[in-house]
C-alpha cells in the first residue's frame, strides 16, 4: 500500500506515475551521445536510389536554341528557352517519339526503326 496517500487517491497517483514513465524514458533517450539520425529534409536532399541513365540519341528533333533537360525515368526530353520558359517536350510512346509544344499539343511524330528499338 502507498503510504502518505489516502485510499481514494491511490489509483490516481498510480495512473499519473504510469503516464509520466514513458515521457521520462523518452527524455533519457534524447540525451544519448550516439549517432544522430538524419531528418526527413536531409534524406530528401540525398536520395538513396541511383540515377537512371538513358540513351536519347534516337530523339532527332531539338528546337534550335533551346536548352535540353533529360528525364530518363519517364523517357522524356524537356525543351526550355534560354529565358527559362518551357518550350515543349518529347516523350517515347511505344515505337514512336512524340514531340509536343509548350501548350501540350503534339506537333511531330518520329517513328523508330527496328534497330532503334531497345
Amino acid at each position: 500500500m502507498i503510504t502518505g496517500v489516502s485510499r481514494c487517491r491511490a489509483p490516481y497517483a498510480l495512473a499519473l506515475a504510469l503516464a509520466v514513465l514513458p515521457v521520462a524514458a523518452a527524455r533519457a533517450d534524447e540525451g544519448d551521445d550516439g549517432p544522430k539520425k538524419p531528418d526527413m529534409h536531409e534524406m530528401a536532399a540525398h536520395p538513396g536510389f541511383t540515377k537512371v541513365h538513358k540513351d536519347f540519341s534516337a530523339y532527332r528533333y531539338r528546337p534550335a536554341g533551346d536548352i535540353v533537360k533529360e528525364q530518363p525515368d519517364t523517357d522524356r526530353l524537356m525543351f526550355w528557352t534560354k529565358e527559362g520558359q518551357p518550350d515543349g517536350y518529347a516523350q517515347r510512346r511505344g515505337d514512336s517519339i512524340i514531340y509536343y509544344n509548350a501548350a501540350g499539343n503534339a506537333i511531330r511524330v518520329q517513328r523508330l526503326q527496328p534497330g532503334e528499338l531497345d
